[in-house]
C-alpha cells in the first residue's frame, strides 16, 4: 500500500506531453504466476561452482542469494539483466547458491519475496523501486535475514526516509552520467531536436531525465544554441511516459511521435520498452538511440548501430560487492550510491560512433566528467538519491 500511495504522489499515472497530449494507454494483462530459475534451468547451484568454492577459499554451499525481478523480466536487456549478472558473478566467485526469481505482474512482488524468505535465503534483493514495500515489510518481518533494494531507499507511511538494520539500498546518481548524455545529444544532433521518455514517473527514472535536460541546457549554454528538448519539463517535472516497463509498442508510439516532431536523437528510460524505441528509430534516417542501465550497444545488439551511447549503472558490481559483503559477515545497512566519482555511473563508449563524435566534444565531456567529480559542478535533481 506504501507503494501504492507514493506512486500516487508522485504523479506516476503516464502522460504523454507531446504535440497533442493525452492519456497513455492502460498496460496490458499480465499473468500473476512467477517463475524461480531452477524451473527456467539458469540457476546458479553451489553444486556447479565447485571449483570455484575452493578458490574463494571456503565452502560457502549453504549461503543462499536470491533475487526477484519486477515485471520487466531478467531479460530485459537493463537493470534486471544487470542485477541477474551480478548475483550470478558472486556465486561463481563465492560458490554460493543463487536463486533468481522472475516476477510477471507487481502483484507477484510479495508473494515472490515471502517465498524466498521461507526457503531459507541469506540475503533476498528487490530489483527496482516498484519492490519497496514487499522487500522493507520482509525485512521489518525478519530481522534475522539481510536484504537489498536496488533504486530505492525506504520510507515510512509519510514517504520520510527510514533505516532498515537489516536492509541495504542500492542506488545510482545517473543524473550525472545523463548529464553528459544529454551534452553529447545536443552536439550531435543534426535536427536541433532531442528527445526523452520514461517508463513510469517514479525518481529512479526522472533523475535520467533531469541530467539528461541539464545537459542540453549547458549546451545551449556554451554554444548559443536553441537544440530543443521533447518530452520531458525538469522545472514542472511533467512529460511523456510509455506507462509501464513491458509495453514495447508504446515506447514504438511515442518514439514515433518524437522523430515526427524532427528529433533524431532519443533517450528511453523505460526498459524493454527502449526496444520499441530502437525498433522505430532503426525505420527512420539518422536516428540515433542513447541506451540506459547497460551499455545498449552489448545487450541490445540488435540495434547496435543506432546507439550513440548509453548512460550505465553499475548495477551488477554493487550486487556483487553486497552479496559478497554478506557472505564475509561485513552486511552493513548504509546506502550504496553509485556516481561518477565511485565509477557507479557513467557512459559507455561510442562504439561505432567514435570516429563522429567531434574531438572538441569528447574534450568538453570530459572536462565536464572531471568537474562533477571534484565537486565543481553539481547536477540539482529533485529526484536525488535518499540517503
Amino acid at each position: 500500500m506504501r507503494r501504492v500511495l507514493k506512486l500516487a504522489a508522485l504523479g506516476a499515472a503516464a502522460t504523454l506531453s507531446l504535440a497533442a497530449c493525452g492519456q497513455a494507454p492502460d498496460s496490458a494483462e499480465s499473468t500473476t504466476t512467477s517463475e524461480t530459475s531452477a524451473d527456467a534451468g539458469d540457476t546458479s547451484t553451489a553444486e556447479d561452482t565447485a571449483e570455484d568454492t575452493e578458490a574463494a577459499g571456503g565452502d560457502n554451499a549453504d549461503f543462499k542469494a536470491c533475487m526477484v525481478s519486477d515485471s520487466g523480466g531478467f531479460d530485459d536487456q537493463s537493470f534486471n539483466q544487470s542485477g541477474k549478472e551480478g548475483l550470478d558473478a558472486a556465486a561463481e566467485s563465492l560458490g554460493i547458491e543463487a536463486v533468481e526469481v522472475e516476477s510477471q505482474a507487481d502483484t507477484d512482488y510479495t508473494t515472490n519475496v515471502n517465498n524466498l524468505v521461507q526457503q531459507g535465503c541469506n540475503i533476498t534483493i528487490g530489483v527496482g523501486f516498484l519492490l519497496e514495500d514487499a522487500i522493507q515489510e520482509a525485512a521489518e518481518a525478519n530481522p534475522d535475514t539481510n536484504f537489498a533494494l536496488i533504486d530505492s531507499a525506504f520510507s515510512d507511511a509519510d514517504f520520510n526516509p527510514v533505516e532498515i538494520d537489516n536492509a541495504k539500498p542500492i542506488l545510482f546518481n545517473t543524473a550525472e552520467a545523463s548529464f553528459l548524455a544529454g551534452y553529447l545529444a545536443a552536439g550531435m544532433s543534426e535536427s536541433g531536436t532531442v528527445a526523452t521518455f520514461g517508463g513510469l514517473k517514479i525518481p529512479s527514472v526522472s533523475i535520467f531525465m533531469d541530467g539528461f535536460a541539464d545537459g542540453v541546457d549547458k549546451y545551449n549554454e556554451d554554444n548559443g544554441t536553441d537544440v530543443q528538448l521533447l518530452g520531458w519539463d525538469k522545472e514542472a517535472q511533467e512529460g511523456a511516459f510509455s506507462g509501464d516497463f513491458e509495453n514495447q509498442s508504446q515506447g514504438q508510439t511515442l518514439t514515433e511521435q518524437f522523430i515526427s516532431q524532427g528529433a533524431d536523437i532519443i533517450m528511453p528510460v523505460a526498459g524493454p520498452v527502449g526496444l520499441g524505441a530502437a525498433a522505430a528509430a532503426s525505420t527512420a534516417d539518422g536516428v540515433k538511440i542513447i541506451w540506459v542501465d547497460s551499455d545498449g550497444y552489448l545487450t541490445a545488439s540488435e540495434y547496435k548501430d543506432l546507439m550513440l551511447t548509453s548512460v550505465m549503472k553499475q548495477i551488477g558490481a554493487a550486487v556483487e560487492t553486497t552479496v559478497t559483503d554478506t557472505v564475509e559477515g561485513g552486511f552493513t545497512n548504509e546506502p550504496y550510491v553509485g556516481t561518477l566519482e565511485n565509477e557507479g555511473v557513467g557512459l559507455a563508449p561510442y562504439h561505432d560512433f567514435e570516429g563522429e563524435v567531434p574531438a572538441e566534444l569528447t574534450e568538453k565531456i570530459e572536462e565536464y566528467k572531471q568537474q562533477i567529480i571534484s565537486g565543481d559542478l553539481v547536477i540539482e535533481t529533485p529526484n536525488a538519491p535518499q540517503q
